[in-house]
């Protein structure tokens, strides 16, 4: 007879029928246990107390019960059976063929090539699930549910392809997927890729769509959210580190590869899929959104979920939506982070557009840290400089970051030219903006610049005189001012005269291999009795 494992009711019925008086034949009738076994359980009864009515002794309860089976122990542990034990005789050569991607239906005919007996499929099956990988499965328990509105699980998904309309192109939609812990309520929002724009527009949504900002948000380690994972100390990116600090809220990450520590939203991800894309033909972005919110408070939000037993769109309602943070009230400018080295033009290039740097900073690199409308640069947490955000290929020069002479040439300034010529008099103001009243930009700067140096030379007072002069002679040449003032200086005494050019000397020359020597072209003495020739 097969062995029969013995209920729990049908051994307090034993125990209750006894006590009543009823024999060991009609107690294995009426229960359908055998008689013997209906005598050892009595036995071990009556030793632990138990009577019939009138007898006195226990009741009948849960510790009886529990003393009796741990007497009885029916069945008992069987040991191994051949079969079982053919494979752990072989175990070695098993675990190898597994290694190698072998399943149980191969691992039957290699055993039995190798070895001559025929294991039964099953047995095989058993033997590999539980003794060589039960080592690999863990057990799980069930965490407990947060506080309502406390904690937001949130995870990325991929929904499949879709095709654009008016384009014909075939895209690929992704979705970030927001579970409340508590009621389960959930928001999906589809989007073409994962980047960090993604995370924050989608988050933005949420709290949106929730009405409220959850306080924990539980996330895994997505590249633009984490930049560096750690099970204790995760490091996360300046740019979602400033929007939690924006919208108030922290960030709970999971250990890496670790499902289990966002369990709820995980388990959404199949039913998202399911229930929410396939079959569907979106052609635009907004289609999906539109129909993703839809689909989040009617079918998601009203069908009745599987563990709480309760419809999620009312339990947040209800229980969770009153404890949530208030919603934003103005769309997020996200914010980028990088880091640039000041080149010697004391600027930098952020994102094909050019930034002044004052001077001073000198050749260093700064954090630089731009949205939609500003540029702003830090050395260390310091703030040194903001600039209007640009578009590419423009830029933004401060002349007050760049040395001082050169900010006016830099920048093509003639106005602040004119500016630095009215210090120095009012016809050397005059001359200068004559001077500048040309189409040559960078040849009427520099006759400014050699004009405030003649200040500089021979003073303002003696400059401006030449410059009323000139101007009423309508000369526009400073070469020729700088001559007047230096003859007229010169003329009054004012200035010593200028030394008197000296003539370069004669290179020594290198006499050449064949030159005759200078001696032999001297005049020979007359020769006696030849006629002179003077006469």
């Amino acid at each position: 007879m097969a062995f029969r494992e013995i209920w729990v009711l049908e051994i307090k019925e034993m125990l209750r029928l006894w006590a009543g008086g009823v024999g060991l034949k009609a107690i294995a009738r009426r229960t359908r246990v055998d008689r013997k076994t209906v005598r050892r359980y009595i036995k071990v009864a009556e030793e632990q107390g138990l009577r019939r009515e009138g007898e006195g002794g226990r009741g009948i309860d849960d510790d009886l019960l529990v003393e009796i089976v741990s007497k009885v122990q029916p069945g008992g542990s069987r040991g191994a059976g051949a079969m079982r034990a053919h494979c752990r005789a072989h175990q070695e050569a098993i675990e190898g063929w597994l290694r190698e991607g072998c399943k149980a239906p191969k691992l039957v005919k290699l055993l039995h090539r190798h070895t001559g007996v025929q294991v039964p499929l099953r047995t095989l099956q058993r033997f590999v699930t539980e003794e060589l990988q039960a080592s690999k499965r863990r057990s799980t328990v069930r965490v407990a549910d947060a506080e309502p509105g406390k904690v937001l699980e949130i995870d990325f998904l991929e929904l499949g392809d879709f095709t654009e309309r008016g384009s014909g192109r075939k895209r690929r939609m992704h979705a970030l997927l927001c579970t409340a812990n508590y009621s389960r309520h959930q928001f999906l929002w589809p989007c073409l890729s994962q980047t960090l724009d993604d995370v924050i527009e989608g988050l933005d949504a949420a709290w949106a769509f929730f009405g409220g900002v959850f306080p924990v948000v539980v996330s895994d380690n997505l590249s633009p959210v984490i930049s560096s994972a750690d099970p204790v100390e995760p490091k996360l990116t300046a740019a979602f580190l400033e929007y939690m600090q924006a919208r108030d809220f922290l960030l709970d990450p999971t250990r890496v590869r670790s499902p289990q520590d966002k369990a709820r939203v995980e388990r959404q991800v199949r039913y998202a899929r399911d229930d929410y894309f396939a079959g569907e033909r979106f052609g635009t972005m907004a289609e999906a959104r539109t129909e993703a919110a839809r689909w989040c408070r009617v079918d998601a939000g009203g069908r009745t979920h599987g563990t709480t037993q309760r419809e999620p769109l009312k339990v947040f309602e209800a229980e969770e939506l009153p404890r949530l943070k208030p919603p934003p009230s103005a769309p997020y400018d996200t914010p980028h982070w990088s880091e640039h080295k000041v080149g010697r033009d004391h600027a930098i290039n952020v994102d094909y557009s050019l930034y002044s740097v004052p001077y001073s900073v000198g050749e260093v690199t700064l954090r630089v840290r731009r949205d939609r409308v500003t540029v702003k640069l830090y050395r260390g947490a310091k703030l040194i400089k903001v600039h209007p955000r640009q578009e590419r290929g423009k830029h933004s020069i401060d002349a007050a970051d760049l040395p001082p002479g050169t900010a006016e040439l830099a920048t093509r300034d003639g106005t602040a030219l004119a500016k630095k010529a009215e210090a120095h008099g009012q016809h050397v103001a005059a001359y200068a903006r004559r001077l500048l009243d040309d189409p040559r930009p960078w040849t009427r700067m520099r006759h400014v610049y050699r004009l405030l140096g003649l200040t500089r030379r021979y003073g303002s007072d003696w400059v401006d005189a030449a410059c009323a002069q000139a101007l009423a002679l309508d000369v526009l040449d400073v070469v020729r001012i700088d001559r007047m003032l230096e003859k007229g200086l010169i003329d009054r005494g004012l200035l010593p005269p200028p030394p008197p050019p000296t003539r370069a000397k004669r290179p020594n020359l290198v006499p050449l291999r064949f030159t005759r020597d200078p001696q032999e072209w001297r005049p020979r003495p007359p020769t006696p009795g030849a006629p002179d020739a003077t006469s």
